[in-house]
């Protein structure tokens, strides 16, 4: 009996072990992920601003050439506006 007993405050021992190991482990990766989500919140601001013009501007600069090519007869207002709902997406 005093056998079984030393093996079971043996596994015990083992086991509170094991459990104080892997509860250090958590707060360790839990601290870790912390940080990782706070860079990442201070990140996100700045990449959810930037600035939109060049694709903007790049639309406009089609919508005008289709213009022209309208103005000019090259296009007609059924072309023009067909092409302009693409550019648009609509």
């Amino acid at each position: 009996m005093p056998g079984l007993l030393r093996g079971m405050a043996r596994t015990a021992a083992v086991v509170g072990t094991a459990n104080a190991v892997s509860h250090k482990q958590q707060q360790k990766y839990a601290a870790q992920d912390q940080a990782a989500y706070a860079q990442q919140q201070q990140a996100a601001p700045q990449q959810q601003y930037a600035p939109a013009a060049p694709a903007q501007d790049a639309m406009v600069a089609e919508l005008q050439q289709l213009a022209a090519l309208k103005d000019q007869g090259i296009l007609t207002q059924e072309e023009f506006d067909a092409k302009k709902k693409q550019v648009l997406g609509i």
